[in-house]
């Protein structure tokens, strides 16, 4: 489910969309079928090990959402200049947001919970909210 070849970002990056956040922004093309996610953070943003702590932030916000991601979508997430002055969490939240604004995530979610990532989990926790 990732994004491996350089051809596949050229792809998103020249044809696809763009939707941008205050820490994240995310590029999506809609293929056929079969959803594919993409993580790219650019030099600019930070030394290697801050790039890697970036890597592994957006990976994880994208792993917690690629459940609801609708099908046949390409994505491809990058990070914001000020974003690893944030956290985790925050990256994730601004993830989802820009998932939701862009109409990318199935009619079944349930909105952004970071403490719940299981599907059957988080819909049992905001029914009985």
């Amino acid at each position: 489910m990732r994004l491996k070849s350089s051809w596949e970002f050229d792809a998103v990056f020249r044809a696809g969309r763009q939707a941008k956040g205050e820490l994240v922004r995310i590029r999506f093309l809609r293929r056929g079928s079969g959803t594919k996610v993409g993580v790219a953070v650019g030099k600019k943003i930070a030394p290697a090990v801050g790039r890697a702590r970036g890597r592994r932030m957006l990976r994880e916000s994208l792993r917690r959402l690629l459940p609801w991601v609708a099908d046949g979508v390409w994505l491809v997430a990058t990070l914001r200049e000020h974003a690893l002055e944030h956290g985790a969490v925050s990256v994730y939240y601004d993830t989802a947001a820009l998932l939701e604004r862009a109409g990318l995530l199935e009619k079944g979610w349930n909105g952004a919970d970071w403490r719940v990532d299981d599907r059957r989990i988080s819909q049992e926790t905001r029914q009985s909210r």
